[in-house]
């Protein structure tokens, strides 16, 4: 099992990238947040099997058909098993 903490950068906000990423992290049974940030990022943590964190970090280099991701920073951390579901944080 795995988590990881991930920054998006680039034209993230206001093209549905949170629902984007909400819409795969539940398909792929993951577990965490997604949000927003006042610096125009999009914020995301994710806990799950390793192959399925994977997946999503690699849907997250491209986003929905609006975005721009210019980079992504992806930092791990200790796996706590601490989510029950996925949510869009507001």
């Amino acid at each position: 099992m795995k988590r990881v903490r991930i920054k998006i950068f680039g034209k993230v906000q206001g093209v549905g990238f949170r629902f984007f990423i909400y819409k795969n992290a539940k398909n792929l049974g993951l577990r965490g947040w997604v949000r927003n940030l006042a610096d125009g990022t999009v914020e995301a943590l994710f806990e799950g099997e390793d192959e399925k964190v994977k997946e999503i970090l690699e849907l997250c280099k491209i986003g929905p058909p609006l975005a721009k991701v210019k980079r992504i920073e992806v930092e791990k951390e200790k796996f706590k098993n601490e989510f029950q579901d996925f949510e869009i944080l507001f």
